[in-house]
Parts: structure tokens; sequence; C-alpha cells
């Protein structure tokens, strides 16, 4: 069960598609040169590969496990192997060189974020809520939050949590109950519970610092009256080392179907007294801040989509390449390895083109990110950002989507080994199932997308969107051959597709917001489907490029044309069925009567 990061598509993908030469050149982005990258991702993928790969079946096995004085221990490696995460900067790789990081684009962290979810889920999961707390308090906290804080966030000797969920207010937060009381010296008693608390207690670190959404006695009602503040497990001494225990506890740690290594917990605050606790920002805007925070989680948890899909691929590859089973279709032959079967061949290239589609369009929204961060002309900003928003519910909506379907096939192609836990492949689909759950359900994505991305702004940046897609729709046309002429046919009536349902939505949502609505997840898949296929042409067209020049790799740049191919045949060809429900599915849904369902 070992693994081998993708790096050569992943190259392929950050300087062909993203742009690594246009990104490179923004302020603050000259780092990273193509030799920089390079040396990045060879670097990453043999940590990942070495140190965190091995250890995610014997997590899986092992669990983590919380001691009778509420202290957690971490499956055996991990705390050693968080520890040359830390030493190898990274968790610091996209973050401010102000505060100890190394400052490179968001596209760059975008493939480490891939290679350690694909190495070790559950391992991954701490790193990321600590990305979402720097973040936070890098964008909003006080110049004495962030000093005492980030530089050992950013070095990996501390990590972070985000606090939203209480036991009766899961995605509406306007139901939080947490209280935080000020003291008069500029600190907060925090009290409260909450629940689903990834890495609120573990050992891999001196210190865990808490971000928890709670109410000042007088805050209004609801989500206006949500304040955010920094609960550190240790107190600060003077020096700014960890000194007293502050009043935050974990009084328990769920049983999960999956990602079995990482510690979600149960976490209790003022017990005895109350949790001392920092405000970021200004009371009452807390939910805006955690959104900082709530976006980039979204986002990488789509990577996880991606990251497991391709994890589960590189599993079923191998057991299709050593399975020895039945006879060869078209001459007899056999026993044959399973992966001269059609069925067979048709899975692992639904796995295997998904997994390429959702990757590049994750990388092609990070380099947008890192466009809309740094770009010197404010309306590049302004537009590239409005990419980022209306993108972001895609990648962490279509790509968690995916990767469990990606995770089944693979369970699939083992046949009855896949439901044995021993050949791995099932571990990846329990592991999976979360992604579409966690940071937002792919229905609060979808409302997303639908309301705040295309109606709020009656599809202007959709549009946009679909005129560049129209633009390499145009460019295939040119290309001779019968495989640029499927993915040309297969990519326009995606396109044509894609332009209906978003029509629909942007001009029938204010008269049938509950019609609309029920249409949202269907075109969340729709948008998914089409715009990974608008970058698989995109790489078509590269590949089509390189081959006519001579340059690199012939079979690798070949496999990209075929597997566009095999995309727009089995993947794009669903477009039209998806507007279709998009438009008129609402009727039929809201058509039942409750108390028949």
């Amino acid at each position: 069960m070992s693994y081998a990061a993708p790096v050569k598509d992943m190259k392929f993908v950050i300087k062909e598609l993203a742009g690594l030469n246009v990104i490179n050149r923004l302020p603050g982005c000259e780092d990273a040169t193509e030799e920089t990258v390079d040396a990045i991702l060879e670097e990453n993928a043999r940590f990942c590969g070495e140190v965190l790969a091995p250890l995610n079946w014997s997590g899986d096995v092992e669990h983590s496990v919380r001691n009778a004085d509420g202290s957690v221990t971490t499956p055996k490696g991990f705390k050693e192997a968080f520890r040359q995460f830390g030493e190898g900067g990274w968790q610091g790789l996209h973050f401010p060189a102000d505060y100890g990081g190394q400052g490179l684009p968001k596209l760059v962290a975008t493939t480490g974020i891939e290679m350690i979810n694909s190495a070790n889920l559950s391992f991954a999961l701490c790193p990321l809520l600590t990305t979402g707390a720097i973040e936070a308090i890098t964008l909003n906290g006080s110049p004495e939050l962030k000093a005492a804080y980030l530089p050992k966030m950013i070095e990996g000797s501390w990590t972070g949590t985000m606090n939203l969920t209480e036991p009766q207010a899961g995605s509406d937060l306007a139901l939080v109950r947490s209280r935080a009381v000020p003291q008069g010296d500029g600190s907060y008693k925090v009290f409260g519970q909450k629940i689903f608390i990834t890495y609120g207690e573990h050992d891999m670190t001196e210190n865990i610092i808490h971000l928890v959404l709670a109410r000042t006695p007088d805050a209004p009602e609801g989500v206006k009256g949500i304040s955010l503040f920094v609960v550190p497990k240790f107190l600060l001494n003077a020096d700014g080392t960890p000194g007293a225990r502050n009043d935050a506890r974990c009084v328990s740690i769920e049983h999960k179907l999956g990602i079995h290594a990482s510690p979600t917990c149960v976490m209790a605050y003022g017990d005895n007294g109350g949790a001392t606790g920092y405000l970021v920002g200004k009371e009452n805007e807390g939910l805006k801040y955690m959104f900082v925070m709530m976006n980039a989680a979204r986002f990488a948890v789509g990577l996880e989509g991606v990251a497991i899909a391709d994890r589960a691929y590189q599993r079923a590859l191998e057991y299709a390449r050593e399975r020895i089973q039945g006879r060869d279709l078209a001459d007899g032959s056999g026993p044959v390895p399973i992966i001269r079967h059609p069925d067979i061949r048709r899975m692992l290239m639904l796995m295997k083109s998904q997994t390429e589609a959702m990757r590049a369009l994750a990388l092609v929204v990070a380099a947008a990110h890192d466009a809309a961060a740094h770009h010197p002309d404010a309306e590049e900003r302004k537009r590239n950002q409005a990419f980022v928003d209306l993108m972001i519910p895609v990648v962490k909506g279509w790509s968690t989507e995916t990767g469990i379907e990606v995770a089944s096939l693979g369970v699939q192609i083992h046949g009855g080994m896949g439901f044995i836990e021993e050949t791995g492949a099932a571990q990846y689909l329990r592991d999976a199932r979360i992604t579409t759950i966690y940071e937002g359900t792919t229905g609060i994505q979808a409302n997303d997308l639908i309301g705040r991305k295309i109606a709020r702004e009656g599809g202007a940046t959709i549009k946009a969107v679909v005129g560049i897609m129209k633009q390499v729709e145009a460019a295939l046309a040119k290309q001779p051959g019968e495989e640029f002429a499927a993915i040309h046919a297969g990519f326009a009536r995606g396109v044509q597709a894609l332009t209906e349902a978003a029509t629909h939505i942007a001009t029938r949502f204010a008269q049938d917001i509950k019609g609309v609505h029920v249409g949202a997840v269907p075109f969340l898949r729709l948008m998914g489907i089409v715009s990974g296929g608008w970058q698989m042409a995109r790489a078509a067209l590269v590949a089509q490029q390189k081959l006519a020049a001579a340059e690199g790799d012939a079979r690798f740049y070949q496999a990209k044309i075929t597997t566009a191919r095999f995309y727009a045949d089995h993947l794009l060809s669903q477009a039209p069925g998806l507007a279709a429900t998009v438009v008129s599915g609402g009727a039929g849904a809201l058509g039942i009567p409750e108390e028949a369902l």
C-alpha cells in the first residue's frame, strides 16, 4: 500500500494550465521559480511516500485514544512524523516570511496539500485546521496575537483548531450558545461545549491554539452576535513559552466510520472557572472572520477528494496489474491480468480521468487565488477573486463527491478483496465519506453556489467563465483527428448544458426559490464535470502542441489526449441530463406531499 506522488502530472498542470510563469512574476511570488518548485515537489513527494504513507494503515488500525486524564495519544509514529513535518517547513510554505513562513504562492502549497492528504488523510487534518487558524489570525488578529501565536504555528511547533459546532448548533451557527465574559484586562472567560473538533487534543505538539466562536454578554441574537476568540491549551508565560494549563479540556473523542487516527474531540471550555480567551478582531464579527478559516478549509477539503481519489486509483491500478483472472475476450487466452478486461479498464479510466480533472481545476483556482492576492492591477485582483469565490464550492463539493465515487470504484475493481480491510481499498472509501459532510455539506456548497455566487450577481461571473470555455471550444474545433472531434463534441455539449442551467438559475431564482434549490446539487455536479472537462480540453490542446513540436515525453502527452477523449465520452455526456434536472426537476420533487415521503 505504498504511495508515489503524481509529481509529473502536478508539474504539467502547474506549468501548462495554472501558469506558473505568470504567477512567479507577481509581486511577492518571485521565489517560485521552476527549479525551486520542482525541488519542493520532489522533496514533498519523498517525505509523503517515505514518512507519512507507511503510517496510514497502522494509524487506521490503532486509532487515537483518549486517556483517563483527558489527554489523547495519537498512533505510533505520528508524533515523530509531525516533528519532521514542521522541521521540513511544510506548514509554513505559503505563509508570510514576516512570521517564519516561506512566502511561496498558494499554487505551490496546493500540491503539497494533495500529497499529504493522499499519503495519510488522518494526519493531514491537523495541518489543515492549523492553516485555517493561521489565516484567520493573520488577517484579523491584533499585532499582539500575531506575534504571540503565528511564529510557532507557522513553524509547526503549535497546531490550531476551529471550534464552531455545538450539540444544538450544527451548520446553523445562529444557535451558538458558548459565551465569553470580558475580564477588564483585555481577556475573556469562555464557557461552553464544542463538538467535532478535529485534533482538539493530541500529543504531537506542546500547545494547541483553539479558535472558538462565542457570544459576549450584550451580543445581539443570531449570527450577528458571534465573536471569535483565541483560546490556547496552555496560557503563555511572559517569554512566550507555554505556561499554566487553560480551562479547556477534551471530554471524549468520537468513534467514527473512518479517519480513525484523527482524534475528533468533544471540547469543554470553562468547567473550572472559565477558559481564558482573547478576542480576534471586533466583537460580533466572529462569523465573518471564521469564514476565512472555512473558505481555506473548504478548498483544502476539496483537495482531500482529489487526494483520496488518486490514492484509490494507484491502489486499484496496482491490483489490476497483479490480479490474474479470466480470459481475454479478443483471443481467448488466459488467465490474464484483470486490467485487460474492458470493464476494469473503463473503471480505471473513470478513476484516472476524474482525478486529473479535479487536480487541474484545483490548481487553476489556486493560481487565481495568488493573482487575487498579488496582482498589481486592482481590476485583475477583483476578477480573479470573483472566480475563486465562484469555484470554491465546486472544488469542495464536486471533488469530494467524486472522491467517494472513485474510492468506491477502487473497491469494485478489487472485487471481494476490496471488502476485506487488509487490501487497503476499504479504508480509502471509509476515510473519503466524511469529506462531503464537514466544512459544509454538499447541499450547503450547492446552495452557496447558486445563491451567493450566481443569483446574487445575476450570473455575471459564470457568464465570464463560460466565455473563456467557449474560446477553448473554438480551439478544439480547429484540431484534426477523431480524438479531438470527440473531445470537441463532448465539451460543446457540456458548455451548452452549463449555460442553460446557469441561465435558469439566474432568471428563476427569485420567482421559484424552492424549485431552483432542488436543482442545486445537480447543478454543482454539472458545473464540476464541465469545469473539469474545460481543464482536460486545455490539457489535450497543450499535449497536441508538444507532440507537434516533438517536445518531451510523447507517451505522457498522448495519454493526456486519450484521457481527455474518455472524459468527454463518459463524463461530459452526463451534462445534458443534469441540465434537464436543474431546469425541470423542481416540480417533481416538490410535488410530493410531505406525509408521502
